[in-house]
């Protein structure tokens, strides 16, 4: 289990890649990395994409917490983000984590695919590079 994090410089997207078992402890270890990530890449738009996810044990209660605290990413009322959650469990965490967040997070939208994110930003699939230092598990 782990997180890739790679960036696309010409349209300033961080992707985060998240792979394996879904749990409270690895996501607040992602929004901790998201936020190191996206402040060190400037980045003006986020992606998280769960379409690796194996297994989702996040609870509401950890999601919902989640929700009200500070945005991973800088600038939530300019600096699109986006969740990419295939499966109907992450949609509907995700989904969640948007209603819940969307005072301090409006431009956070959560769609099936990374065809309907490029859709949603309205550019044509990006080129990312690995970003130094991530890829490794995230936790045990």
């Amino acid at each position: 289990m782990g997180c890739r994090f790679e960036f696309d410089p010409e349209n300033k997207i961080l992707l985060s890649r998240f792979e394996g078992r879904f749990t409270d402890e690895s996501l607040a270890e992602v929004y901790r990395e998201i936020r190191r990530y996206s402040t060190a890449t400037d980045a003006s738009v986020g992606i998280l994409d769960l379409s690796s996810v194996t297994e989702f044990t996040a609870s509401t209660e950890f999601v919902r917490n989640l929700a009200s605290e500070e945005p991973a990413m800088a600038d939530a009322t300019r600096r699109p983000r986006i969740i990419v959650a295939p499966a109907t469990v992450g949609y509907g965490l995700a989904r969640m984590f948007q209603v819940l967040g969307e005072g301090t997070r409006p431009l956070l939208n959560v769609v099936r695919s990374l065809d309907q994110a490029w859709a949603t930003l309205g550019i044509q699939p990006p080129h990312f590079e690995p970003l130094e230092g991530s890829g490794s598990p995230i936790l045990p």
